[in-house]
């Protein structure tokens, strides 16, 4: 893997962490806003919907920039909307300040995509991703807990300074060690990128993506009163139950890079199944401590074991159009980030409790495994159509999926 891959994964330790570390701060946030934990939930979807119009509107705006300046100037924007977060003096301005900088997380996810899989060979495209997923895992496990820790001990603003300061350190990385990737001979056109979207396969692949993040954040969104509320365990818990997520997701993201690149459909549903047996078992389990805390880490690896396929399919689908692919992508995985959280919220708003959230999400999963199985379809009845990675041979790869 070339070192670059690591400086993006590094710096996708930071995004992460700033995306995902409000599921242990929603406490702290409520009380300071003077608002309730579902609209402070909302922040979480702000970030979300921040990525689905950033993503392709930064990709197409930035399609014919050098990618080494694109990615600066987008790590430089992100850094200071977690100051302006930080600063916030109401829930207004701070839910400003996510949508901002969600904005330049999307654009930055979307090139750095795009550039890790140009530096490597089709056959590790999938490993690629999931080192630079990998910085995502490694935030759940190390920054989305010490955001808990540093909310729960100095207050939840100095979780956003962290994270400014964690910027900083990730845009020194790309100023340094990130070559320049020189643009193709030939200039890449909207257009051309665009006519990916006629094939039905595209369509397949996002709906499939936003349901997987959908029905995972329904229930993750609200782990921390779920721990504390149903499972009664200490607020003291929280940052080690989201430690051990970390974990899981850690070991999800290797698994899913391992095998996705020779078994993408098996990896793609086996996963998606795993995350709605884990689901199921929240919702009938989860007023057990032992069981909420296990639980809690077999749904880290159920659900980033999926990610690197989740990926993989799309630059497999929409091959001729890698930037917008990786903006695609991105946009999926964070309309399912904002559908979650809505209605996760929406059924706590309702009166169902917060166990009820899981039995959302594992409808949304159930959901998301329908449309894999079409895709399976469509892939086996495409002439040519190949598992992403595996170079084309005798032996029909399809076949083998099993």
């Amino acid at each position: 893997m070339p070192l670059s891959v690591y400086i993006l994964a590094l710096s996708v330790f930071a995004l992460g962490t700033s995306e995902f570390m409000l599921s242990g701060l929603l406490q702290p946030v409520a009380d300071d806003m003077d608002v309730s934990i579902p609209r402070a939930g909302l922040l979480i979807s702000a970030f979300a919907i921040g990525m689905v119009v950033g993503a392709p509107l930064l990709a197409v705006a930035t399609l014919r920039l050098p990618r080494r300046t694109t990615l600066v100037a987008l790590i430089a924007v992100f850094g200071l909307g977690q100051v302006a977060g930080a600063l916030a003096p109401g829930y207004a301005v701070l839910f400003v300040s996510r949508v901002v900088s969600a904005l330049a997380c999307a654009g930055f996810w979307a090139v750095g995509a795009s550039v890790a899989v140009a530096m490597v060979p089709a056959t590790s495209r999938a490993r690629a991703l999931a080192v630079m997923i990998g910085g995502l895992s490694i935030a759940n496990v190390i920054g989305v807990p010490a955001g808990a820790f540093l909310g729960e001990g100095l207050g939840w603003r100095s979780a956003f300074w962290a994270v400014g300061a964690a910027s900083a350190v990730a845009l020194v990385g790309i100023v340094t060690l990130v070559p320049r990737i020189p643009l193709p001979a030939e200039r890449p056109r909207l257009s051309g990128e665009l006519r990916v979207f006629r094939d039905r396969r595209v369509w397949l692949s996002i709906g499939t993506i936003m349901l997987t993040a959908g029905g995972v954040f329904c229930a993750f969104s609200y782990l921390a009163p779920l721990l504390t509320d149903v499972a009664r365990l200490d607020v003291g818990w929280v940052p080690p139950v989201l430690a051990l997520f970390g974990v899981g997701a850690l070991i999800g993201t290797a698994l899913g890079g391992r095998f996705a690149d020779a078994h993408l459909f098996g990896v793609l549903i086996g996963g998606m199944a795993a995350d709605v047996v884990v689901l199921v078992a929240f919702a009938l389990l989860g007023r057990y401590a032992v069981a909420a805390v296990l639980l809690s880490f077999l749904l880290g690896i159920s659900c980033f074991c999926t990610a690197p396929a989740l990926n993989a399919q799309m630059f497999d689908v929409a091959a001729a159009a890698p930037t917008l692919a990786a903006a695609t992508t991105t946009s999926a995985f964070n309309l399912g980030n904002a559908a979650g959280p809505w209605l996760g919220g929406a059924v706590i708003d309702a009166g169902l409790g917060y166990p009820a959230t899981a039995w959302a999400g594992a409808l949304m999963t159930a959901g998301a495994i329908g449309l894999a199985v079409v895709s399976l379809r469509l892939h086996r009845r495409t002439p040519g159509s190949r598992v992403v990675g595996r170079s084309d041979s005798a032996t029909d790869p399809v076949r083998s999926e099993a």
